[in-house]
């Protein structure tokens, strides 16, 4: 006997995106464990004299850097007994109990050791951590972050992108380069570009620690995320670091004036090696009790680079839904992950951003690629730019706030253009670089760096070595702006130059809007339940939904008038229709739109063209075609079973002007029809004359075989069912209810009528 042959399907699904993606098994000993490992300790802590002398089992004697640091800077020994003492399960409750404030939560968390914050978040379905997090989030206004960078390091690009990323409505966005050496190229580049359109967007360029300061005391840039910590002392050393360097680090960072963050997150002691056998959620734990001790405002953690190894493991998903959890708990600004692709399946990219996007987050990507996949020099993010508009769709869909904004395409044509020219207009009057109008044109048009013509990689970097040799700084900048008569953009640039000065967005959580700090402290996220907590205005909402290909009945009207209104009709109504006698009588029933009102199929056929395929069709079959205009209902069943009682062979073609179309038979039930097109948007005239031709066949007494009009798998409502639904409306609205059916003649050419 042969073997069973391999079930096509698996073929089907070797071609599929997520056959790229890798699922790592369990595998503690290697490091791969999402909430569990035997390796994990057992959450516990012990306080003598006023010191702690024991964490997660671990006596002082045993404390490595971590423990030493927590210990001393994390755990507040005035909660510590209180927090500990409780049950994991208890806590876990409270995060999901809209009547336990946050704040209470909050003070707990500074009390539990990071064993016992990863044990009360292990007690969590991903559905809890989704909604504990939306009440334990620092800020109450969702935000959201964008990478900005191209594979070319061109200063234009990046400056008309960054345009673009701010008027989307990014609240920060971020920068680094494929060539260190252009570093202040690209910092330059995007500072004049978010200070197009509007003031108030934090920048960050991405670079070794050192020179990233520097460019910071430049006055380029006001925020930073640079600084790793790890969950292990063995990576820590590896990267000749300590949490007190660190902590010196986002000092420097805040003295002058530069917000900052952590950057930390699942799997990132496993891709270095150090794991100690221990699972990513209490290795990440660890990091944000350092993080907290540090006193650093916020963290970007939820896997960040990590992210894919974490997600391939069971679970890993939630996983970083829960460090994200422990963030916010630990009452610090989250930049919750959702930057790296984590796959290649659409689908688990749309589920990953889910929560987040219902939860809320202060900012909901650290890094949304705003800019395509293969010009994103931090690898491609989550989302990118060729996502963008499926991102603003989720939002609407959902109504929640994802921080975006849907952006007009006259607007970002002047847009692209004013930052390419106030770019250009800077380096010229700093005597860095001439460019050309034609650089300046490719630039506005392209949709990534492969369609631009402009800086060589090398000229580039001339051009940033000539910034920071020179000592060039943002009051330059913003002199020359100035000078070359972009004042608004001057003063956009000048208000970041200003709140460095303040001081103000240093707060926990804090963006900018409208020239105004909004952060943990003056919008504290209140969430209490239903009718509390952050929700959109009406004019936010109003923007929110306005995304493009929103179809109006207006627009649907319009699309279906005539080519020419002063034309003659080519559906002549006649006298009342009777029943017929000819037993080769085919009677096709109009719908009371079909011809007047609406004039064409889903499918773009003239309806004239769908009636002469149908009756050329009847006639093929040996039947005789008769129009019937039906006025009392517009439903494809009744249409062709009223048809089929009037028709003398009993056989009749009901259609709506939408393409829908059935045979029907005068002694059946209105639904149990012969044939059905039901799939109007891929019918076509072909299929139209096929299916007279069976109507006659079945007059005739034959059994032709069905019509089937095939389909690839289209999401036909999706594209169609806006534009039917109204279509329909217009059908109704035209239907008498005891109207008698009306014979209808066709004519043709110059009055010569056709029955």
């Amino acid at each position: 006997m042969t073997s069973p042959p391999r079930w096509r399907r698996f073929d089907e699904w070797d071609t599929r995106p997520l056959r790229h993606d890798r699922f790592a098994a369990e595998d503690p000993e290697a490091g791969f464990a999402t909430f569990h490992s035997p390796w994990d300790p057992a959450p516990s802590a012990r306080v003598e004299n006023g010191r702690v002398v024991e964490i997660d089992g671990k006596p002082e004697a045993d404390f490595d850097i971590l423990d030493s640091f927590i210990a001393a800077h994390h755990l507040d020994l005035d909660v510590i007994d209180e927090a500990m003492a409780m049950d994991s399960v208890e806590v876990a409750r409270m995060l999901v109990d809209i009547n336990v404030p946050r704040e209470r939560l909050e003070r707990l968390a500074r009390g539990m050791t990071p064993a016992k914050l990863a044990s009360v978040v292990s007690h969590l379905s991903s559905l809890e951590i989704t909604f504990a997090y939306s009440k334990m989030r620092q800020r109450r206004t969702p935000g959201n972050q964008a990478h900005v960078t191209n594979a070319k390091d061109d200063p234009l690009q990046l400056a008309a992108d960054a345009a673009v990323a701010v008027a989307l409505g990014f609240d920060e966005i971020e920068t680094t380069m494929r060539v260190a050496s252009n570093s202040w190229a690209n910092a330059v580049a995007c500072a004049v570009g978010a200070s197009v359109g509007r003031g108030g967007v934090l920048f960050q360029c991405s670079i070794e620690e050192a020179e990233e300061l520097r460019i910071g005391m430049a006055g380029f840039t006001s925020y930073a995320e640079t600084v790793s910590v790890y969950g292990t002392e063995a990576a820590f050393v590896d990267g000749d670091d300590t949490p007190w360097s660190k902590a010196f680090l986002t000092a420097a960072y805040a003295s002058r004036g530069i917000k900052a963050r952590c950057t930390s997150g699942a799997s990132s002691e496993l891709l270095m090696g150090f794991h100690e056998h221990q699972s990513v959620l209490y290795l990440e734990a660890r990091c944000l009790c350092l993080q907290r001790a540090m006193g650093v405002q916020g963290t970007q953690n939820g896997g960040i680079d990590g992210a894919p190894l974490t997600v391939s493991m069971a679970g890993g998903m939630r996983e970083l839904m829960a460090e994200n959890l422990i963030a916010v708990w630990l009452g610090l600004e989250c930049a919750s992950g959702n930057d790296t692709r984590v796959s290649e399946s659409e689908i688990r990219v749309g589920a990953k951003i889910t929560p987040f996007l219902m939860a809320g987050s202060d900012l909901l990507c650290s890094g949304m690629g705003s800019i395509r996949k293969y010009d994103n020099s931090f690898n491609p993010s989550l989302f990118n730019g060729e996502d963008v508009e499926d991102f603003l769709a989720l939002q609407r869909d959902l109504e929640a706030d994802g921080g975006l904004t849907p952006i007009e395409e006259s607007n970002i044509r002047e847009l692209r253009m004013q930052a390419i020219k106030a770019l250009a207009a800077v380096f010229q009057e700093l005597g860095l670089a001439e460019v050309p109008e034609a650089w300046m044109l490719s630039v506005a048009a392209a949709s990534g760096s492969l369609d631009t013509e402009t800086f060589s990689t090398g000229e580039v970097t001339r051009i940033s070595e000539a910034i920071r040799d020179r000592g060039l700084t943002a009051v330059d900048v913003v002199r020359a702006l100035h000078k070359r008569g972009f004042g608004r953009e001057a003063e956009n640039l000048l208000l970041m130059l200003r709140q460095r000065i303040s001081g103000d967005y240093l707060q926990t959580s804090a963006i900018l809007r409208d020239g105004k700090v909004i952060s943990a402290l003056n919008d504290p996220n209140d969430y209490r339940g239903p009718g509390s907590g952050y929700r959109m205005s009406e004019a936010r909402w109003e923007a929110v939904r306005g995304v493009r290909d929103v179809q109006t009945r207006e627009k649907v009207l319009e699309s279906e008038r005539r080519v020419d209104p002063t034309s003659e009709p080519w559906l002549i109504p006649g006298g009342e229709a009777g029943k017929g006698t000819d037993p080769r009588e085919v009677v096709i029933g109009l719908s009371p739109a079909f011809g007047n009102e609406l004039t064409q199929t889903t499918a773009g056929h003239d309806l004239i063209d769908v009636v002469l395929a149908l009756t050329d069709g009847v006639s093929e079959g040996g039947g005789v075609p008769r129009l019937v205009r039906i006025r009392h209902t517009a439903d494809t069943s009744f249409l062709g079973l009223t048809a089929a009682r009037l028709s003398g062979s009993g056989y009749a073609i009901g259609i709506q002007a939408k393409g829908t179309a059935v045979i029907h038979r005068a002694d059946r039930l209105p639904h149990m029809n012969i044939e059905l097109f039901s799939n109007a948007p891929i019918t076509t005239l072909d299929h139209y004359r096929a299916m007279g031709r069976n109507a006659a066949l079945h007059a005739l007494g034959l059994a032709p075989e069905p019509v089937i009009v095939p389909t690839e798998g289209q999401a036909l409502g999706a594209r169609y069912h806006v534009r039917v639904a109204m279509l329909y409306a217009i059908e109704t609205g035209l239907v008498v209810p005891d109207a008698p059916p009306l014979d209808v003649a066709f004519a043709i050419g110059q009055g010569g009528l056709r029955p």
